[in-house]
Formats: structure tokens, C-alpha cells, sequence
């Protein structure tokens, strides 16, 4: 009498499933260097030994998959130092842009300075003419409060603070003189960097002279 094996189909897909996870699991192998430089094939790989870049194996010994070594602190800094670089580049670049938009040769950089530059000179021609006006005022003030001392006279507290107020206003708009100096001086600078960029840029090179011809 014969007797026959019958496996379930539940019996039987678990052994399936057995037999393709055992399968999968041989099919993941990983080729490495260990810390002494020899070559190593194994199923696992150590944490330090994957900065060292591993191959990824299928069952049969090909390389399914190459992952590359972790960068040096060299290779990092000189990745960064390269995107730096290409984010200055790109920079000039929209500057160059913005600069040839508005200047298309350097003489026309030195033109507009120019005007600029007379254009504030007149502003502190205005200001030195009001200083003129209330140093006058000042001299009046003071001369008068002489001839009250001379007189043996008390000088009112309403004409010194008149003249208090005299001194600091002069005092005030010198300030603002000084302070418009600089910008001007810090105004040039600028112009004369866009002027020189715009020679490289375009390849002309300036007629014109940096300092404005007197009127």
C-alpha cells in the first residue's frame, strides 16, 4: 500500500516564501577594504569600513551597485570653497548686468560722476553761503554784546543765547559739509569701481578725466 505526502498550500507558500527570503538574503553580499587594505567579501560590512566606499554583490559575485568612498574634509572644503566660487561668479555676472543696463561705455560712468559730483558741490556752495549769512548775524550779536561789556553794561541772557544758538547752527552745517564730503569721496570710489569694471567688461577704455574740469 502506497502512502502519499500531501503538504498544504499554506505549508507549502511558507516554504516558498522560505526559500526566495533565503535567496534574497544570498543575493546581498558586500566587497570592501578593511583597515589593514585587504580585500573583503562578507554579507555584512562594518560601519568605518563603509567611509572607505564598498561594491554591492549579487549572489553570482557582479557588482550590482558602487558606493563611493566618503569625502576628506579636504574634498568637502574644496566642494564648498568651488560653490562659493560659482555663487560670487553668478553675483558679478547680475552685477555686470545691472551695470552694462545702465552704462554701455566707461565715458558714460565718468559723465554721470560728474554731474553728481557738481550737483552736491553745489549743495555745500548753498550751505557755506548760509554759514556766510549767520556768521554775519553772529558778528552783529557779538559786537553788540561788547559794546554792552565796554559800557559796563550786563549783557541780556537773551542776547547770549542768540548767540549760542549762532555758533550751533554754524557748527551743525559745517557737520553736514564734512558729512557730504565723505559722501562724495565714497561716491567717487563707487563710480570709479563701475568705471573700471566697465573697461573690463566691455574693453573701451575711458577719454574722459576722473576729476570734473572746473567751471
Amino acid at each position: 500500500m502506497r502512502h502519499h505526502l500531501t503538504v498544504s498550500p499554506v505549508v507549502a507558500g511558507v516554504a516558498a516564501f522560505g526559500l526566495l527570503f533565503a535567496a534574497g538574503a544570498q543575493a546581498t553580499m558586500y566587497r570592501y577594504t578593511d583597515e589593514n587594505g585587504r580585500l573583503v567579501i562578507s554579507n555584512t560590512i562594518p560601519q568605518e569600513a563603509t567611509k572607505r566606499g564598498y561594491d554591492i554583490l549579487s549572489n553570482n559575485g557582479r557588482v550590482v551597485e558602487t558606493v563611493a568612498p566618503a569625502p576628506t574634509a579636504e574634498e568637502i572644503a574644496a566642494r564648498e570653497a568651488e560653490k562659493e566660487r560659482q555663487k560670487q561668479l553668478e553675483i558679478q555676472q547680475e552685477q555686470d548686468r545691472l551695470l552694462l543696463k545702465r552704462f554701455s561705455h566707461p565715458d558714460q560712468a565718468v559723465r554721470a560722476m560728474h554731474r553728481k559730483i557738481r550737483e552736491l558741490e553745489g549743495i555745500i556752495q548753498l550751505k557755506r553761503g548760509n554759514i556766510s549769512v549767520i556768521s554775519s548775524q553772529l558778528d552783529s550779536e557779538q559786537s553788540r554784546a561788547a559794546d554792552m561789556e565796554r559800557a559796563g553794561r550786563d549783557i541780556p541772557e537773551t542776547t547770549l543765547e542768540k548767540i549760542r544758538r549762532l555758533e550751533a547752527q554754524i557748527r551743525d552745517i559745517e557737520r553736514e559739509i564734512s558729512a557730504q564730503r565723505q559722501d562724495i569721496g565714497k561716491m567717487k570710489r563707487a563710480y570709479e569701481e563701475d568705471i573700471k569694471r566697465l573697461e573690463e567688461i566691455t574693453g573701451e577704455t575711458r577719454i574722459l578725466p576722473l576729476e570734473p574740469e572746473e567751471n
